[in-house]
Order: structure tokens, then C-alpha cells, then sequence
């Protein structure tokens, strides 16, 4: 009798543990952020944080769902696949929201129109690749980003449609999804090296991603994931450790601050 009540005790404990981990799985993605859209909500600045890291999630998580079509995963990779997509537009909206209050003197800029010498002036719609692509990623409206993803999942997904019966495109495609997530860290790093510092970047959110992708790359490896999941997963931690390690040297090393004419060019590159 005691046997069968431990017995049960240890499958309520293991189906709690599996579900706590699926949680984590799912929403421990974006507990990073948090930190991070209350410093820009607070301090109504985004220069410290590079909006290119928006752009290498919604990449890699859009990849990853054309993945599934070709490669069954987990439904809760999926899962966590949309939730980021959506946590990484609501970032942009709120850092264009902060850019553009920042900047009401600088030229408009848009993904479907050139520049425009007054503000007030209609700008004239232009042909779908008659953007400026020295302003790509670095537009003035939230809507202009919703156009850029929205353009790019069309296309990843006609393509995927026409070659999903090939292995090779769907191991690449898998590839290149979690890949581009390994990267996710890279942008942050440029910035933080373009700036000679970490201030305005939440630690707390970098100490997150750490964590998060040290759980994640364990969690790959016990479920037996697809190869690319686990070995990216490697990567990213990686990347993450060195901008911690930026954090510690600009930290105690202090570099010479740049002029502010530099810095503005640097956080419009890095945003």
C-alpha cells in the first residue's frame, strides 16, 4: 500500500516537474525583456538596447515554424516560437514610440518611402524594394517593421512550400532558424563594442538570457531534439558569457566617452 502511495506521489511529482519545465520553455524566453522594456519605458531612451536583436528573433522564430512543416518538434518549441514573435514586436513598438519622440527634428524615414524634406508633407507611396536600404531596420514607424516581417514570412514560406520535399532545404532551413538565434547576442555585442559601454543594456536581461539559454541547451540535449537545436544552443551561451565579460571590463576599465555627434551615429546604426 505505502509502495502504490509513493509511486503515485513520484508521477504527481514528475508531472508537475514536466509541466514547470514546459512553462519555462514556453514563457522563459521573454521573462528576459521585462527588465529591459521598463529601464526604456522609464528612462524614455532605447539607445542602450539594439533593435537588430528584435530582428534576429523574428527571424529565427519564423524560420523555425517553416522548420515544423518539414521537421517535426515539440508543440511547445512552437509555442514558444509565436509568443517570442509577438513579445519582439511589442519591444520595436515601444522603441520606435521612444525614437521618435527623440527625434522630431530628423527626417522621416519609412520602409515604403524615401525621405521626405517636411514633416507635414504626404509622402508618396513607392514600389515594394524602392525602399533605402542605408535606413533598413532604422525606420520611424512601428508599422513599417509590421510591413518588413510580414513581406519576409511571406516569402520564407512560398519558398519553404516549394521545397519542402526536399531534406536538404529543410535541414538547412532548421539550421539557419536556430542558428540565427545563437546569434541573438551578437547585435548587443557590436553595441556595447560601438559604445565603449553597457549602460543603457539591462544586465538583468543578459544574466536571463544566460540562464535561460543554459536551460535551454540542457533541456535540447535530454529530449534529444533535432542536432541543430542543441549545438546552436552551445553557441548562444557562448555569446552570451562575452557580453558579460564586456560588462565587467567597460565596468572597470572605463573607456573615453564619445563625442555626442558619435554617439548619435552610433545608436542610429545600432538601432
Amino acid at each position: 500500500m505505502e509502495k502504490e502511495v509513493l509511486e503515485q506521489i513520484m508521477a504527481a511529482f514528475s508531472t508537475l516537474v514536466s509541466w514547470v519545465a514546459a512553462g519555462a520553455m514556453v514563457f522563459g524566453g521573454v521573462v528576459p525583456y521585462i527588465p529591459q522594456y521598463r529601464d526604456i519605458r522609464r528612462t524614455q531612451n532605447a539607445e542602450g538596447f539594439s533593435t537588430y536583436v528584435c530582428l534576429v528573433l523574428l527571424v529565427a522564430n519564423i524560420l523555425r515554424i517553416l522548420f515544423r512543416f518539414g521537421h517535426y518538434f515539440e508543440t511547445l518549441l512552437l509555442w514558444q516560437s509565436i509568443i517570442m514573435i509577438g513579445t519582439m514586436l511589442v519591444m520595436l513598438n515601444l522603441c520606435t514610440n521612444v525614437r521618435l519622440a527623440a527625434e522630431l527634428n530628423t527626417k522621416r524615414r519609412s520602409f515604403l518611402a524615401t525621405d521626405s524634406k517636411d514633416e507635414e508633407v504626404r509622402i508618396p507611396k513607392r514600389l515594394f524594394l524602392d525602399f533605402d536600404w542605408s535606413y533598413f531596420w532604422s525606420w520611424s514607424h512601428f508599422v513599417d517593421y509590421l510591413q518588413c516581417v510580414l513581406a519576409f514570412s511571406l516569402v520564407a514560406a512560398y519558398i519553404t512550400y516549394l521545397l519542402l520535399e526536399s531534406t536538404l532545404f529543410v535541414e538547412t532551413l532548421g539550421f539557419l532558424a536556430v542558428f540565427s538565434e545563437a546569434m541573438l547576442g551578437t547585435p548587443q555585442l557590436y553595441c556595447n563594442y560601438q559604445n565603449k559601454s553597457t549602460e543603457g543594456m539591462s544586465i538583468k536581461m543578459v544574466l536571463m538570457w544566460t540562464s535561460g539559454d543554459t536551460f535551454k541547451t540542457g533541456y535540447f540535449l535530454l529530449t534529444q531534439a533535432p542536432v541543430q537545436f542543441w549545438t546552436c544552443g552551445l553557441l548562444q551561451v557562448f555569446v552570451d558569457v562575452a557580453i558579460l565579460f564586456q560588462v565587467y571590463y567597460y565596468s572597470r576599465y572605463p573607456q573615453k566617452p564619445v563625442s555626442h555627434s558619435a554617439s548619435h551615429t552610433t545608436s542610429a546604426k545600432a538601432l
